[in-house]
């Protein structure tokens, strides 16, 4: 992983489930929570972005949004966030560019040898666009820690 805590966030502008571009800067002055996952529909990532559905509260009250990323198209990440009735903006980054710039792109996916799939990874970025949190799952199988996650924005 290459961005580290007191990086700058990279930029981004990404298509949202809705169809619509949502970029970083659009949440200037507020924190982000920044989720990426491999696969809509696989049993952890459902697991997970569920278990962040059942959450968001915490982070709403924190002044935290929550943004999730993957490398589906957004029909599938459409399809996905009506379906697990998701609370929260989930981005394709289709193009896999995004990925790349936050040093979460598996180069060979363990399950199945996809390519240029996504890490399971988490960053907090800060009003001003700094990075004050980075992790990233050891296993696509792991979840991020979000207890430490939710501690570190109560901080900020």
């Amino acid at each position: 992983m290459s961005i580290q805590p007191g990086d700058t966030a990279p930029a981004f502008t990404l298509f949202s489930s809705d169809k619509k571009p949502v970029s970083l800067s659009d949440y200037k002055g507020k924190n982000v929570v920044l989720l990426f996952f491999p696969l809509a529909f696989s049993s952890v990532c459902t697991a997970e972005l569920c278990s962040v559905r059942d959450q968001l509260a915490r982070y709403n009250n924190a002044n935290a949004d929550v943004i999730a990323i993957s490398i589906d198209s957004v029909f599938v990440l459409d399809k996905f966030k009506n379906d697990q009735q998701l609370n929260f903006t989930l981005l394709s980054d289709f193009n896999k560019e995004v990925s790349e710039n936050y040093g979460v792109l598996y180069e060979i996916f363990p399950a199945f040898e996809m390519r240029g799939v996504s890490k399971r990874a988490a960053f907090l970025i800060d009003g001003e666009g700094i990075v004050q949190y980075a992790g990233e799952c050891a296993s696509p199988g792991d979840q991020p820690d979000f207890e430490k996650i939710l501690s570190r924005i109560e901080d900020l």
